[in-house]
């Protein structure tokens, strides 16, 4: 009894010994089924499988010592830590379980992949970070009703090219990535790009979040008091002018945990799209971003939401309105004689005659786009210019009066002579007798 015993669990144990005071009479049926939690009729199966099985063995599991029909033979463990090490090292469980069924066809849960790997001794390094406390802000209940954009430099293609900086644009309500492209570093030119993207996929937002960059904020927007009172506005950046023409009130956060989403999307996008670039062989800047809108519609099927209200706040982009024309650079320059205007080192005049009279010394506005064409942008309308050479001004030249050549005394002269101190005396000599 007491070998047979040892092979029980606790609450295997707990079992025979409740059917062993019921048969001596010192339990009835219905105290043993409080006991065990079970039913009377549970209790009386018990009794029976004691009695005629074989006392308290037959009490076991019948399947102990047995391999589950559903366990995961050998080799497919030993390929699944094989294919970690060699192919997708760095994914974390669940993208790893994804990249599994998407790419080798083999479905596992995350917690099988997560229990193979520690069977292997094969450890998940990931930096723990340390989460502050902050009351986290309820989404937006529609769609377009405020958009969060952000860059991050990161080693993208790990070792395979140097780091480079991702600018990205997500919808608050959604959590969809409206916009995304690879830059080498975090310009104008990139969140341009995206907000270009996004307009055109989805339309134009009412709002915009971002942090306080030199890119989005001018730097001398603070007026003084003066200022103020002669009623001048805060200077835009080019950037800020072109979200003032698209209507689109532009938000300066703080902190960085105002526009948490975005930076929350960062983390996403470091433990995911680094694999997911290095599995599709990507090893430049400009492979990543021809690789990047088919990996933005998977990640958006994952994770992107539901809005509250099904009802769009987007507004439809104006046909008329070209939003190369809006995302530039815009500079202003007074016209000189024949509609002409220097811009960047060059002379630029209007490519056609224009139907307007432009006169001499006009403030015109003048506008590049992320092409580089130059345009004059004068009462809503882009003029097309064309650089022209700038006129050469008559340099009066001067003869410069040649150097005299060094002459040479001729033979004769008497300082080719040797010097003679007695020549010397006898002439001071006759000198002294002529002025006697």
């Amino acid at each position: 009894m007491g070998q047979e015993l040892m092979t029980l669990t606790r609450a295997e144990l707990k079992k025979v010994l409740v059917v062993e005071k019921i048969l001596d009479g010192r339990m009835t049926n219905a105290e043993g089924a409080d006991a065990l939690g079970l039913s009377v009729r549970q209790v009386i199966r018990l009794k029976r499988k004691y009695v005629t099985e074989g006392g308290a063995q037959a009490l076991a599991h019948r399947n102990r010592g047995r391999k589950p029909k559903h366990a995961l033979l050998e080799e497919t463990k030993q390929q699944v830590a094989d294919l970690y090490i060699t192919k997708y090292h760095g994914s974390n469980n669940c993208h790893f379980a994804e990249l599994l069924e998407e790419c080798e066809s083999l479905q596992l849960s995350t917690s099988s992949v997560r229990r193979i790997l520690l069977e292997k001794g094969i450890k998940q390094v990931k930096q723990r970070r340390r989460r502050n406390a902050h009351q986290p802000r309820q989404r937006k209940p529609q769609a377009g009703m405020l958009w969060q954009i952000d860059a991050t430099p990161y080693a993208w293609l790990e070792d395979r090219a140097p780091s480079f900086t991702l600018h990205a644009a997500i919808d608050d309500a959604t959590g969809t990535v409206v916009g995304a492209v690879f830059r080498p570093a975090e310009c104008r030119e990139g969140y341009s790009l995206v907000m270009m993207q996004g307009i055109k996929e989805y339309g134009v937002p009412l709002s915009l979040y971002s942090d306080r960059h030199t890119i989005f904020r001018s730097p001398n927007e603070k007026l003084t008091v003066e200022q103020e009172l002669a009623g001048e506005t805060k200077p835009l950046s080019n950037f800020g002018k072109a979200m003032a023409e698209l209507h689109i009130e532009h938000i300066k956060a703080i902190t960085p945990q105002a526009k948490g989403r975005v930076e929350r999307l960062w983390r996403t996008f470091q433990d995911r799209l680094v694999i997911e670039l290095r599995l599709l062989g990507v090893k430049t800047i400009e492979e990543a971003n021809a690789a990047l809108p088919k990996l933005l519609k998977k990640h958006n099927r994952k994770f992107a939401v539901q809005p509250k209200e099904a009802e769009s706040a987007y507004i439809p982009l104006d046909p008329a309105m070209n939003l190369n024309h809006v995302f530039t650079i815009r500079e202003y320059r007074k016209l000189g004689p024949g509609n002409t205007l220097s811009y960047n080192g060059t002379v630029y005049t209007l490519d056609k005659p224009a139907d307007l009279r432009l006169g001499t010394k006009e403030l015109v506005e003048v506008r590049e786009t992320l092409e580089g064409e130059v345009m004059l942008w004068y009462q809503g309308q882009a003029l097309a210019l064309k650089a022209t050479e700038k006129p050469k001004r008559m340099v009066k030249t001067t003869k410069k009066a040649s150097s005299a050549q060094p002459r040479k005394p001729a033979a004769s002269h008497p300082w080719r002579k040797a010097w003679n101190p007695k020549q010397f005396q006898n002439s001071t000599k006759s000198t002294t007798i002529q002025a006697t």
